[in-house]
């Protein structure tokens, strides 16, 4: 099969879909892969590199997409990328689509199979292709959001006890902070209680005491979320009005809306807004900070799902590994995903593929 890895068109996404390693062994099984020139430099991913291993590294984005049957990228397409789909490619990213009905839009007017990253998930529940780019994010919230304050964060709240909350609280415990971790899930709460014997408070979360843990909070983590749509609002703006003036508020959960009220996306290059005396951090690319260790743990979790679906064909790959199929979110212009049919109102298509 044909695989496109195109340069990334969000702002400052510095991550790149592929390693040349991981093109390496595409190559070997007999895929043709064009990587478009440059999209390895911002991971130190030399055009050359990509050479050596057999790739055809072209110019242009257009020259990606119109020769690809497959496209990998990092991040969902944005405008600007739309035209360039065809019916019956295939696309494998992070989509989010719960969080923009322009892009799912999009991907039904072109006919689009998408698979989404984010949304590929295990018999024991576990989301593979979430996990690395989640604990990367979870441990450099913490880093953004101490860079942010004019003092050090001495107290820290995180507001979720997912793989993004967990590694937050490894990251603020690490640096000596007095952290506080809520959740709605007690056994999550009591995992982390024996594996830090009380050095984390913790408690279960409710809208109460949410607002009391923010009250003297100097930074607050946000990561919640739900498997499939927008994350929930957790953070009222008549919280934020009662918070410290100077706290920093770091929302991981940008990418599905965010959990703050308020919350929009930011970027690398102007990562914060003013919120009454606070400041709020809604960066939805926060691995793309360390981007040559992102790209290769995000290769290492995709690589053997590009080569099933390039292996296979969707079809066959979609029907022999229900993870691959619980990703399967548009289909040849049919939503194919219940939640997001589901947050936009739109038809949804149990049929997965033909």
């Amino acid at each position: 099969m044909k695989i496109g890895v195109p340069t990334e068109s969000m702002e400052h996404e510095d991550r790149v879909a592929l390693t040349p390693a991981g093109v390496e062994q595409l190559v070997a099984v007999g895929h043709q892969v064009y990587v478009q020139a440059g999209a390895g430099v911002g991971a130190a991913m030399a055009d050359q590199e990509y050479r050596s291993v057999g790739a055809g590294v072209v110019d242009t984005a257009d020259e990606v997409w119109a020769e690809s049957e497959l496209v990998v990228k990092v991040e969902a397409p944005v405008e600007g990328e739309f035209e360039r789909m065809r019916p019956g490619q295939v696309l494998f990213c992070y989509l989010h689509l719960a969080a923009s009905r322009r892009r799912t839009e999009a991907l039904l007017e072109h006919g689009v199979t998408a698979i989404a990253y984010e949304e590929v998930q295990g018999w024991d529940g576990v989301r593979p292709l979430r996990v690395p780019m989640s604990e990367i994010a979870g441990r450099l919230a913490v880093q953004v959001g101490a860079r942010h304050r004019t003092r050090p964060a001495v107290r820290v709240v995180v507001l979720g006890a997912g793989v993004v909350g967990t590694s937050a609280v490894a990251a603020a415990a690490g640096c000596g902070a007095e952290v506080a971790l809520l959740d709605v899930d007690p056994d999550r709460l009591r995992e982390v209680d024996r594996r830090y014997r009380g050095r984390v408070r913790t408690c279960l979360a409710s809208g109460f005491e949410v607002a009391r843990a923010l009250c003297d909070a100097d930074l607050v983590i946000g990561a919640v979320g739900v498997p499939v749509g927008p994350a929930p609002t957790i953070v009222t703006s008549e919280m934020v009005a009662d918070m410290r003036s100077g706290a920093v508020l770091v929302d991981v959960a940008i990418d599905e809306g965010g959990c703050f009220e308020g919350s929009r996306p930011t970027t690398l290059a102007d990562p914060t807004f003013a919120v009454h005396g606070t400041r709020f951090c809604c960066v939805p690319n926060l691995p793309s900070v360390v981007p040559r260790i992102a790209t290769r743990a995000l290769t290492d979790a995709t690589l053997s799902y590009v080569d099933a679906l390039a292996g296979k064909g969707v079809d066959r790959a979609v029907r022999e590994d229900r993870s691959l199929a619980l990703g399967l979110s548009t289909c040849r212009g049919r939503i194919t995903s219940e939640p997001v049919a589901a947050t936009h109102d739109l038809p949804f298509a149990r049929a997965v593929a033909s």
